[in-house]
């Protein structure tokens, strides 16, 4: 035993007296660090007054001595994990920390390498001296955020089946899991449900799952308290770890030096770590290097925009939620197609069109959809330019993209233009004047009466009519 201590010496004597001093080295190095670490007044008020007590290496128990029971059971509670990973990288030998009072020691709470087993004390109030208030850490999981209410497509499923590997709980040949994609296409979705999958398997496991903002606040909170240790504790027991959007932590150094300790301590002790962000790990600017590396080191999966199939599957999962809705097919076509920004924008735009519909007594079709959407329609429609307009209709015509500006009125030239000019009035946030010098320098009246012309001919020229919607789609994707 000795000479796993280092100490190359013989005799149990000398052996013994050698490991009471190697203990007490280490003893006053890890007192040193958690002085620095989790400050002086916290410091001085509950883990200056321990001292060593009994050691058996064989067993590698290491008992700590507090003047008090209370003290103990303080010290137990916030304390003994942090003590047994300092004791561990002086001493190896040491797999468990036990906290007693004086000579007390009928019913020690034990932290070993293995598990880590806490114990509910009563405190007298009255009587303490209590620290800082403690921080309260991670956000409850989301309960309709499961992978039964995860639609599956194209899109994500990658993503999706990595997160069912991981909330699985068997061996990971990934960690951590990476997660991006844009705003509202289900990065939050997933690791919730990855939260919920993992506790309904491992009943009693510790699962936190916070934003980096939140992160960020809370440690800040616990380094302006003293306390950064309690904050670290939470997190770093924790068996799965979700971090959401942590592109919010960029150019925060502290925060980014916490975050990364606390990534290399759970992947080291084989937990779960979730991380997501708004783009990839080599895209996140102002993230420190190391940090995208240890992102990059697992899984990286996106999740992307939902094509139609995918919005199309989801609103009909949704409205078999609804069953006193009545939407119309043609409606959820319309839904799906139209609005393509991102997966929430799309159910709450179903959530508006049926609560409108049961407010008014209206039924649903697609001009009450579109009255009530406007704003969300406006917002949903694709940037198109002029040129693609031009571009568009030339081809669907067939005649030369030039024959937008030129001076020629024969019909099959001048009909085109007109429907060109109509589409960029309506699908383009350009002036009436702007759109007329786009058309070889015309004056804004000659775009009126372009798009006053196609409006009406809609009215009573279905082929034309035809044309419109389906330059329309193809312009809109």
């Amino acid at each position: 035993m000795s000479d796993g201590l280092g100490l190359g010496m013989s005799g149990a004597a000398s052996a013994s007296a050698d490991v009471d001093v190697a203990l007490a080295q280490a003893w006053e190095t890890i007192r040193s660090g958690l002085r620095r670490s989790i400050g002086v007044r916290t410091f001085d008020g509950w883990l200056k007054p321990l001292t060593l007590g009994e050691c058996d290496l064989a067993d590698g128990l290491l008992k700590l001595i507090a003047p008090s029971e209370f003290m103990a059971n303080w010290a137990n509670t916030h304390f003994a994990e942090h003590l047994l990973h300092a004791w561990r990288a002086l001493l190896p030998q040491v797999r468990q920390v036990s906290i007693v009072a004086g000579n007390v020691a009928e019913r020690p709470v034990l932290f070993s390498a293995d598990s880590v087993v806490t114990a509910e004390v009563p405190v007298d109030e009255s009587t303490a001296v209590a620290p800082e208030a403690e921080l309260r850490c991670g956000t409850p999981l989301e309960a309709r955020y499961t992978f039964d209410s995860f639609v599956v497509g194209k899109a994500n499923e990658v993503a999706y089946n990595a997160a069912r590997t991981l909330a699985e709980g068997g061996k990971l040949a990934f960690n951590p899991l990476f997660l991006h994609g844009g705003t509202g296409l289900g990065k939050t979705h997933l690791m919730h449900a990855i939260g919920h999958d993992y506790l309904a398997r491992h009943p009693g496991a510790k699962v936190v799952y916070m934003s980096a903002e939140k992160f960020m606040f809370e440690f800040v909170s616990a380094m302006r308290a003293k306390d950064t240790f309690s904050f670290k504790q939470k997190l770093r027991a924790a068996d799965v770890l979700m971090i959401d959007d942590v592109q919010f932590i960029a150019g925060k150094e502290s925060t980014q030096e916490e975050f990364f300790h606390t990534m290399n301590e759970l992947i080291s002790a084989g937990r779960r770590l979730v991380i997501s962000a708004d783009r990839s790990p080599q895209d996140l600017d102002g993230i420190e290097s190391r940090i995208l590396s240890r992102l990059s080191w697992g899984l990286v999966a996106d999740v992307n925009p939902a094509d139609f199939e995918l919005r199309l599957n989801i609103l009909t999962r949704k409205l078999q939620g609804m069953p006193q809705a009545q939407v119309p097919q043609d409606v959820v076509m319309f839904l799906a197609r139209r609005i393509s920004a991102n997966v929430r924008e799309l159910e709450g735009a179903l959530n508006r069109v049926v609560a409108y519909a049961a407010l008014s007594g209206k039924p649903v079709d697609i001009d009450f959809t579109q009255a009530t959407l406007a704003d969300i329609l406006r917002a949903n429609q694709r940037r198109v330019t002029i040129d693609e307009i031009q571009r568009k209709v030339s081809d669907h015509y067939r005649i030369r993209q030039a024959e937008m500006s030129s001076a020629r009125r024969a019909r099959e030239v001048a009909r085109p233009r007109q429907v060109a000019m109509y589409l960029a009035k309506q699908l383009t946030p350009r002036s009436l004047p702007e759109i007329g010098r786009r058309f070889g320098g015309r004056d804004h009246t000659t775009v009126i009466h372009a798009v006053k012309q196609i409006e009406k001919l809609r009215q009573t020229d279905a082929e034309l009519d035809a044309d419109v919607r389906l330059l329309i789609r193809q312009l809109e994707g």
